[in-house]
C-alpha cells in the first residue's frame, strides 16, 4: 500500500520532535498511528508522556522543514522509509531504538539483504586498509552486502573493496545525505548510491555533529548479521559499534594484531571478551552461513546456482575447493596436478565467478 503525503507528513512531524527517541516513538505507536497522534488534544498527548515543548513541536511543525523532506523524496532514487514501510529493514526494526525514519539514496532492495559490517580505525595502517579491502571484496563476491560508515581509513576501504567486486555496499552516515562527510568521500558516496545505498536517520540538510556518530553506529550494527572490526584503539567508535552489535545479538568478529600495536588493542580486547578471531573470510562464512542462498538470491538478484544444462568447468578442481580457504598447493595435491597447471585453471574459474581468492587460498562461490 502506497503511503499518502498526509500520512508521511504525520511521520515527519513525529520524527522531528526533539528528544523523542526510537524506543519512545515505538511505545507511542503501540496503539496509535502518527496521524491519530496528530489529531489528539494537548491533554491527550500529555497523558502519553510528551512535554509541553515536545507537544508544541509536534502539533506546530516548521512547514519549511516538512517541505524540504517532501521535495527531497521527489528526486529519483531518493526515499523516505517509515517504521511501517515494507522496505524498512527487518533486522533494524528489531533493535531497542530503531530510527522512525530512514532517508535512503540508492537501491532499497539491498537494505533487506544479508549484510556484514566492516569497520575500524580512521587512521588505519597499510595492512589494515588492505585487509579491509580484501575481506570486503571477498564478502561482496559471496553475495553479502558490505555495510560501513563512509569514514576515512577502514570504512572507505571496505566500500571500495565491495565496489571493485561488483557487489553491493551500504554507507550509513552521521549527517544528512546532502551533507556528505568526509567531503573527500563525495565521489565514493556517489558510487555507493549507484551500487548500493546511502542511509541516514538525519534530515538531508543535517550537518555532521559529534553526537550523531554513536547514533549512526547503532544503525550499522542493526542492519547487519555480523560486524567485523579491523584495527581499533581501546577507546574508539568501532568498539561502540561492536558493543551495540553484542546488545543486538549480532555476531562480532575481530582481526587480531600485535600486542605492541595500539591500533590492535581494541580488536584484541574484543577477542578476549568472546568475539570470534578471524584470519580469512571463510571464518566469517562459517558463522553466518545459515543465511539461505534463496534469501540472498531473492533480495539482491544474484544467481547462486548454475542452470541444469550449464557445464561445470574443471569439475575435478572445483570438487576440491570448498567454503573454507584452500591453499593452492593443497588443491594441486588433491587433483594430482602440478601447481603450474592448477594456477591457470584457478584464474579462469575466478574470472568466471566460480571461486574467489582469499587470504590463505581459494574458496568456492558457486555451486553446480
Amino acid at each position: 500500500m502506497v503511503m499518502t503525503e498526509t500520512e508521511l507528513i504525520a511521520w515527519l512531524q513525529l520524527a522531528a520532535v526533539p528528544s523523542l527517541g526510537g524506543s519512545r516513538i515505538q511505545r507511542l505507536l503501540a496503539d496509535s498511528t502518527p496521524q491519530q497522534l496528530a489529531a489528539m488534544t494537548v491533554e491527550q498527548l500529555q497523558q502519553r508522556g510528551l512535554t509541553a515543548k515536545q507537544i508544541q513541536a509536534f502539533l506546530h511543525p516548521n512547514p519549511s522543514r516538512l517541505q524540504l523532506a517532501l521535495q527531497w523524496q521527489q528526486v529519483p532514487h531518493q526515499h523516505i522509509l517509515t517504521l511501517d514501510s515494507p522496505h524498512y529493514p527487518h533486522l533494524l526494526k528489531q533493535i531497542s531504538s530503531p530510527p522512525p525514519l530512514l532517508f535512503v539514496r540508492g537501491d532499497l532492495c539491498c537494505l533487506g539483504a544479508p549484510q556484514i559490517a566492516v569497520i575500524g580505525s580512521r587512521s588505519a595502517s597499510i595492512d589494515g586498509r588492505e585487509s579491509a579491502f580484501h575481506f570486503s571484496k571477498a564478502l561482496a563476491t559471496n553475495n553479502y552486502v558490505v555495510t560501513s560508515g563512509l569514514a576515512l581509513g577502514i570504512d572507505g576501504q571496505a566500500h571500495q573493496g565491495a565496489l571493485q567486486a561488483g557487489g553491493l555496499t551500504i554507507a550509513v552516515l552521521g549527517s544528512g545525505l546532502d551533507q556528505i562527510y568526509p567531503a573527500r568521500h563525495r565521489s565514493l558516496a556517489a558510487s555507493i548510491a549507484e551500487q548500493g545505498a546511502l542511509v541516514s536517520e538525519f534530515w538531508p540538510d543535517e550537518q555532521p555533529r559529534p553526537q550523531n556518530f554513536p547514533r549512526r553506529n547503532r544503525i550499522i550494527s542493526g542492519l547487519s548479521t555480523g560486524v567485523l572490526v579491523i584495527e581499533a584503539a581501546q577507546k574508539s567508535g568501532s568498539l561502540i559499534t561492536a558493543r551495540y552489535a553484542l546488545e543486538q545479538g549480532r555476531e562480532v568478529f575481530a582481526l587480531p594484531g600485535s600486542i605492541h600495536n595500539p591500533a590492535s588493542r581494541g580488536c584484541n580486547a574484543l577477542i578476549k571478551s568472546g568475539a570470534k578471531l578471524v584470519e580469512s573470510p571463510a571464518d566469517i562464512y562459517e558463522e553466518v552461513g545459515s543465511l539461505t542462498e534463496c534469501a540472498i538470491s531473492n533480495q539482491i538478484g544474484v544467481p547462486l546456482a548454475t542452470k541444469e544444462n550449464e557445464e561445470l568447468p574443471f569439475p575435478a578442481l572445483l570438487a576440491n575447493v570448498g567454503t573454507e580457504a584452500t591453499p593452492v598447493d593443497v588443491v594441486a595435491e588433491r587433483c594430482k596436478q602440478p601447481i603450474h597447471q592448477i594456477l591457470p585453471q584457478l584464474l579462469e574459474l575466478e574470472l568466471s565467478g566460480w571461486v574467489t581468492a582469499v587470504p590463505g587460498g581459494y574458496i568456492r562461490t558457486r555451486r553446480g
